[in-house]
């Protein structure tokens, strides 16, 4: 009899433990570090996980190809990761804590700035192109296909011609900056549903709004 319970205890442990990557999601917000890059459009996925973690009482630690920290939501644990290795070569490390932490795919979230959306818009996707994303492209092109999820904040294209580096690497207007709370608010929260509801229902309800 107490051999059966024995068994019978780790066959549940291990089916515990099978299960467990399945829980955990990566959450990456693409940005470039130093303190030139501070405030500007293009480091708006940093921002967002910054902001995030503050409504969650975690600190980012310095680690391999980027900085990180984690915290538990609803049974989910949450991995948020802000890649060092410039957003060009962000590949590299969402591909490196992918592997580090054993998260499924489906569980991964990239989120960056986008030329195409106006101001603040969210939209989150379960797949497609790099759309002229540098950081994205170069993810597809390590993991070799672009069929994970991304959350794009709007950043607008409110440059003249010719000037689009020097506007997405320019910081936010003061209008825009009074704004950014609120919209980071709406990230967190997409965020958040993501990894409780999945992305299909995230999509339905934030989408848009």
């Amino acid at each position: 009899m107490i051999k059966q319970i024995v068994g019978w205890f780790r066959k549940s442990h291990d089916k515990t433990e099978s299960v467990e990557p399945n829980m955990k999601y990566l959450i990456a917000g693409l940005g470039n570090i130093g303190s030139e890059y501070a405030n500007t459009r293009h480091n708006v996925g940093f921002d967002i996980l910054d902001f995030l973690a503050k409504e969650e009482a975690v600190v980012f630690v310095d680690g391999r190809y980027g900085y990180t920290a984690d915290f538990k939501f609803k049974g989910r644990h949450f991995i948020l990761l802000k890649p060092s290795t410039y957003v060009n070569l962000s590949g590299r490390a969402v591909n490196y804590w992918l592997k580090q932490e054993k998260v499924a795919l489906e569980n991964l979230l990239v989120v960056v700035d986008d030329l195409a959306l106006d101001f603040g818009n969210l939209r989150l996707k379960a797949k497609g192109s790099d759309a002229g994303h540098n950081g994205l492209k170069n993810i597809n092109e390590t993991l070799g296909h672009n069929n994970y999820a991304r959350l794009r904040f709007g950043i607008g294209e409110n440059f003249r011609k010719g000037h689009q580096v020097d506007y997405v690497l320019g910081k936010w207007s003061d209008i825009e900056q009074e704004a950014l709370p609120d919209r980071f608010k709406q990230a967190a929260e997409i965020i958040r549903s993501f990894g409780t509801i999945g992305t299909a229902r995230t999509m339905s309800q934030y989408n848009n709004k």
